[in-house]
């Protein structure tokens, strides 16, 4: 093994700023590591678009964190972690995590009654991905599924505690939380951003699961399992790039996760 490798940044990326979420967690779990974050906000949101484009998404910010020097690849997306991941691994030339499984393991493991949620842009929801990785870990597990298309705009506005996002929450989950799961996955990497307004709605009998958190956790095993972790003793950096401006940004990333973002970068790509 190239004796450089573990001191090259982890790559990752989202449509816009919901990997941030992501990002933080991987900051607090793993502080030594480097990381670089691209967030295609010229293309937000990813959750409506065909499987083709998202792939092809994918695949361009991938080799744009492959040529910044990036390790491994994480799909801090859960509609290009559904779409797009087996591609990525068929593909490219680094480990990739997205978020799906690990958030599909966390779940099984909290669930009390067998009943499990899922919200999440309609290309994630579309995809079944969750149902299936959920079903091959726990086949009795019953999934009910939900799409929150509306959501992930309200949280690039950064409208994080406000009347409207309160609305949106109550208008899709109205019927989820009358359908007695006990279990509700995040399985968009934005929606952790509004985790006290959907633990208001739900109430204390439904349990959050935070795909963020997970997929930090999944990110430290797949480094140890191919020995490319940074050493401890080093000290991580953050760096950040958007595919286009983005007013909400850096407030929301600051604010709500505490991140010390710095100067942003702008990283063209084709709309």
């Amino acid at each position: 093994m190239d004796s450089s490798i573990p001191a090259r940044p982890i790559g990752v990326f989202d449509s816009g700023i919901g990997g941030l979420t992501v990002t933080a967690e991987l900051r607090r779990l793993l502080p030594h590591e480097t990381i670089f974050y691209i967030g295609d906000t010229a293309r937000v949101p990813y959750g409506g678009k065909s499987p083709a484009t998202i792939e092809r998404y994918s695949l361009e910010i991938s080799d744009m964190l492959l040529t910044a020097g990036a390790k491994m690849i994480v799909v801090a997306c859960n509609t290009a972690s559904a779409l797009a991941v087996p591609k990525l691994e068929e593909t490219l030339p680094v480990p990739v995590t997205g978020v799906i499984l690990p958030g599909a393991r966390a779940a099984v493991a909290t669930t009390r009654n067998g009943r499990v949620g899922v919200i999440g842009t309609r290309g994630t929801i579309r995809s079944g991905a969750y149902e299936r990785a959920i079903h091959a870990l726990a086949p009795e597990v019953r999934v009910v599924s939900q799409a929150c298309p509306m959501l992930v705009p309200a949280i690039e506005e950064g409208w994080l505690e406000d009347g409207i996002t309160d609305g949106i929450i109550a208008r899709y989950l109205e019927n989820l939380a009358g359908s007695g799961i006990d279990t509700l996955v995040l399985g968009c990497t934005h929606y952790p951003l509004v985790k006290a307004a959907l633990a208001r709605f739900l109430g204390p009998g439904i349990r959050l699961v935070d795909s963020a958190e997970n997929c930090a956790i999944a990110v430290r095993e797949l480094l140890d399992v191919h020995g490319i972790g940074a050493p401890d003793s080093g000290k991580g950096r953050l760096r950040v790039a958007l595919t286009d401006a983005s007013d909400g940004f850096l407030p929301v990333a600051e604010k709500a996760l505490g991140l010390e973002v710095g100067e942003i970068h702008l990283a063209a790509v084709q709309r």
